[in-house]
C-alpha cells in the first residue's frame, strides 16, 4: 500500500512538499487555515482542507491519526507549530516531521515529541556557503552538526590515482562511499579503484575533516 501524508502549512516550504509528493502519485491532505492557499493546492493534493490544526478536535474529526506521515511546515506562528505538533503526538501520530524556526524552537519540538525536525532555510544557507566557498563541491548534505556527506569533483591533483595511493581514510578520517562516472555509479569502491578526473566523490566525515580534505587536495 502506498503511504498517505499529511501537510499542515502551505507557504513555500510546505506547498513544495505537497508537489512532491503529488509528482509521485502519492496521497497527500494539504492543510492550512488561509483559505486562498487551500484552493490554490486543491487540484493538486488528494484532499485539501481548511482547517485550525491546533484544535484536537479537527484533527480528530479528519481522521489524522490514520496518516503514516504529518509534516507540519507552519511558517512564522512558532505556537501554533508547538500545539499543533503537540495535539498530534496526543493523538497517536507516530511520524511526525516539524520545521524549525530556530535552535530553541527545536528542543521544545523534540521535547513534546517530534521524530524529525527539519531548519530548511539554515540548511539551505550552508549548503549554498559551502558551493561557493569550494568549486570542487557540488552538493553538501548535513547529517548533525558536525558531520556531513559532500558530493566532490575529482581535480587533476585526483587523476590516475587510486583509492589505496591517496589512503584519505588513514590521512584524514574521511570515506569515500560511492564514485559517480558519467551514468554510473560505483558504490562501495574497491581500493584499486583508480580516480578520474571528472569523478564525482560522495564524501562522508566530519565537517573539519572533509575541509581538511579540500584545502589539501583540491584546492
Amino acid at each position: 500500500m502506498k503511504k498517505e501524508f499529511v501537510v499542515i502549512g502551505l507557504g513555500r516550504f510546505g506547498g513544495s512538499i505537497v508537489h512532491s509528493l503529488a509528482d509521485q502519485d502519492l496521497e497527500v491532505m494539504a492543510i492550512d487555515k488561509d483559505e486562498d492557499k487551500v484552493n490554490e493546492f486543491a487540484s493538486i493534493a488528494s484532499h485539501a482542507v481548511v482547517a485550525d490544526t491546533t484544535d484536537e478536535a479537527v484533527l480528530k474529526s479528519l481522521g489524522i491519526r490514520n496518516f503514516d506521515h504529518v509534516i507540519v511546515a507552519i511558517g512564522d506562528n512558532i505556537q501554533a507549530s508547538i500545539l499543533t505538533t503537540l495535539m498530534l503526538k496526543e493523538i497517536g501520530v507516530n511520524n511526525i516531521t516539524v520545521k524549525a524556526q530556530n535552535d530553541y524552537h527545536e528542543k521544545v519540538l523534540r521535547k513534546i515529541g517530534a521524530t524529525h525536525v527539519v531548519h530548511p532555510e539554515r540548511d539551505m544557507g550552508r549548503r549554498i556557503a559551502h558551493n561557493i566557498v569550494s568549486n570542487n563541491v557540488l552538493d553538501y548534505l548535513e547529517l548533525s552538526d558536525e558531520h556531513s556527506i559532500v558530493e566532490i569533483v575529482a581535480n587533476d591533483h585526483l587523476d590516475g590515482n587510486s583509492l589505496i595511493d591517496l589512503d584519505i581514510r588513514a590521512k584524514y578520517g574521511i570515506n569515500i562511499v560511492a564514485i559517480k562516472r558519467g551514468k554510473d555509479i560505483l558504490v562501495s569502491p574497491q581500493a584499486d579503484e583508480t580516480i578520474q578526473a571528472g569523478d564525482i566523490l560522495i564524501v562522508i566525515g566530519a565537517d573539519s575533516d572533509i575541509t581538511r580534505f579540500e584545502k589539501k587536495v583540491l584546492l
